[in-house]
């Protein structure tokens, strides 16, 4: 029922900590206060997360690439079925909501990859291909704990374990309305795309057909290549502002 993680896993760097590839579960903390000043409780939230059996648990900061990164780093191990949210939403980005709104509702028809259904300002996700980003809706769940009726809900390291119990069940559990369970690995080879070319400003101005068409080409050599293995996407253009 489980598989092991491609050599290169997990593809993206980040604020993360690797824990046991095999768990179902990972932790994604909202980060709501500049990179200086992350809270020691946040840190302390983290290291649970592993100590308690989580695959990996960081934070995310923003809803464009941060999110990108994300994506990367958990369809590159199928063994991870569900994202648990934890810590408060950043009123400035919301990432929070476009974790939510992603996984929900998917993005639009665009160049840009907009989250369909989203508060947050700039929900876009460029830099990763579509059939990545269906991937993770495929194989995830988001069992969120951050409530603006208990805020302390969140932050809490024994209410960020509680889904772990049934999660690692074979048997469903209904924790929150939600009926969780480990199903075992998600049944289609891990996509391990490291991302080479950063778009840092996708709310600008949408792509020219120039570089459109290049990022067309890219992806296109690389679906050639075929899937199941850790791969670099080495898209070596001239920085693209957009």
């Amino acid at each position: 029922m489980k598989v092991a993680p491609p050599p290169d896993y997990p593809p993206e760097e980040g604020r993360f900590l690797r824990g046991n590839d095999y768990s179902p579960v990972a932790v994604v903390a909202i980060l709501d206060t500049y990179d200086f000043k992350i809270p020691p409780e946040l840190v302390r939230l983290m290291e649970v997360a592993i100590e308690a059996g989580g695959a990996i648990a960081g934070t995310l900061q923003t809803e464009n690439i941060g999110m990108e990164k994300i994506i990367a780093n958990v369809i590159a191990n199928p063994n991870i079925r569900y994202i648990v949210l934890c810590w408060r939403e950043s009123q400035g980005h919301l990432p929070a909501d476009a974790l939510i709104n992603l996984v929900k509702n998917g993005v639009a028809n665009d160049k840009r990859r907009t989250i369909v259904g989203v508060k947050a300002p700039a929900p876009y996700l460029p830099n990763i291909p579509l059939e990545s980003i269906a991937r993770f809706r495929r194989q995830v769940v988001i069992v969120n704990l951050i409530s603006e009726d208990d805020p302390r809900s969140g932050t809490s390291p024994r209410t960020l374990v509680r889904p772990y119990g049934p999660a690692f069940k074979k048997k469903p559990t209904v924790f929150i309305g939600q009926r969780l369970y480990d199903p075992g690995a998600w049944p289609e080879p891990p996509i391990c795309q490291k991302i080479a070319m950063r778009i840092t400003e996708p709310w600008r101005p949408e792509l020219s057909k120039g570089e459109a068409d290049l990022l067309d080409r890219i992806k296109e050599a690389t679906k050639k290549r075929g899937g199941g293995v850790c791969r670099s996407y080495s898209w070596h253009a001239s920085p693209v502002s957009v």
